[in-house]
């Protein structure tokens, strides 16, 4: 059964939070970017049956008002998501019950784009190079599998898009 895996960046955020990173707000122009986030993705891949967020205040609400526009089955908010490696991420996704046809993952840079660097069968085309710079906020990566999640590694998976509102 052929899967999809969106790896997203949070939209922009505050600089400083009051308790410290995790605390960071959305700006009013990433509450912006996060609701047409929404729409655009649910324009590329439909909904989503599950989407893992990182507990940073940033990434949390990135998901809700992403999610006003795309329809998400179920949620997962996991601490595990923040300051991880790309690695980390990985074993996260591998253990995605292979019920879950599409998945959404909301984090951080750089993790995001170096998991979707890693993850792409592709990386010397344009969307690969692209990606293995990183990728601003509010873009995500839809990438499609073809095995099972508990399978997914290196060159395992093709970026597809890049999906980022214009706002």
């Amino acid at each position: 059964m052929p899967r999809t895996l969106i790896l997203l960046r949070h939209a922009k955020a505050e600089h400083d939070g009051p308790s410290g990173d995790a605390s960071r707000e959305l700006t009013s122009r990433g509450e912006r970017q996060a609701r047409a986030l929404g729409s655009l993705l649910a324009a590329e891949v439909g909904g989503a049956d599950l989407a893992l967020v990182s507990t940073a205040a940033r990434a949390a609400t990135t998901a809700d008002l992403v999610t006003e526009g795309l329809p998400v089955a179920r949620r997962e908010n996991l601490a595990e998501i923040y300051q991880v490696s790309a690695h980390d991420l990985l074993q996260i996704v591998r253990g995605i019950d292979d019920s879950v046809g599409t998945a959404i993952l909301v984090g951080h840079e750089p993790t995001i784009s170096s998991l979707a660097a890693h993850l792409h069968d592709t990386p010397e085309d344009t969307v690969g190079v692209q990606v293995s710079l990183g990728v601003p906020t509010a873009t995500a990566c839809v990438l499609e599998i073809d095995g099972a999640w508990a399978d997914l590694d290196s060159r395992g998976a093709h970026l597809r898009a890049l999906v980022r509102p214009s706002v």
